[in-house]
């Protein structure tokens, strides 16, 4: 295993289990205790954790995984609803991608389907997400909006009030949000308001808003809310929702496509 894999890896476990020891982390990932002294010091170093006698503790009281560091947890379940979400997109149309990386897989859906090879534009692509203008800037054929605003280290994405002044001046077909939360109840959220504002923003720019969203995120409530769930037109989750959870999207008139 590289380092790098192991630093996600090891990261990835902090975020679930608060703490971490050094001989548990070992067996995980099935190196050296060593290895991982090492990991876990040079982690330190940046700040990613903080060391304690014989382990490391997650940085803060509310973390949030960099986005560089997110490993591809439930991948396969992810390029599933990608795939379906970039399927509700029609040719010519403007659409809005918050960042995250359910988002980025739909991003790269959108950008392989043979439909939207020529155009002018095939697709105008609104984002935040430093990232997704990135991988999307090479497609001539697609025209890219890249919100103003201050970049978050965390999700690069942009936020503050330039973004919101781009957006105010600007309407989109569909908005395709990633979160970090979605509960029937308590809508949708993010760890950050400022990224939660701006998200917020882009639905209210939209006609119809798509919540992209793997089943780990049903059910779940986070600090910074972006909209209620009755706001949300789709939600395109994966068969491993519970359906009780289902039902109750359902019921706050979402509709909801498993795949």
């Amino acid at each position: 295993m590289s380092r790098d894999a192991r630093w996600k890896a090891l990261l990835e476990l902090l975020v679930e289990r608060g703490r971490l020891d050094v001989e548990e982390a070992a067996g995980e990932l099935a190196v050296s205790a060593a290895t991982i002294r090492r990991d876990f010091d040079q982690l330190a170093e940046q700040q990613m954790l903080v060391r304690t006698r014989g382990g490391a503790v997650v940085h803060g009281v509310s973390y949030e995984l960099p986005l560089r560091y997110k490993t591809a947890r439930h991948a396969s379940r992810k390029q599933r609803i990608a795939k379906a979400v970039a399927e509700l997109v029609a040719p010519g149309e403007a659409v809005g991608l918050t960042g995250g990386t359910t988002t980025t897989e739909v991003a790269r859906a959108l950008a392989v389907r043979g439909d939207l090879a020529s155009g002018s534009p095939a697709l105008t692509v609104v984002t935040n997400a430093l990232n997704i203008a990135n991988e999307l800037a090479v497609r001539p054929q697609f025209k890219i909006v890249l919100t103003g605003g201050v970049a978050r280290a965390q999700s690069y994405e942009l936020v503050g009030p330039l973004a919101d002044g781009v957006l105010g001046q600007i309407t989109l077909d569909v908005a395709v949000l990633g979160v970090v939360a979605f509960d029937a109840a308590h809508g949708a959220a993010a760890h950050d308001e400022a990224e939660a504002a701006v998200n917020r923003l882009l639905c209210e720019r939209a006609e119809r808003v798509v919540v992209a969203a793997d089943s780990s995120k049903l059910g779940r409530r986070a600090f910074a809310r972006i909209c209620a769930a009755g706001s949300v037109d789709i939600l395109v989750t994966d068969s491993a929702a519970d359906p009780d959870e289902v039902r109750r999207f359902e019921e706050e008139g979402l509709r909801v496509v498993t795949v």
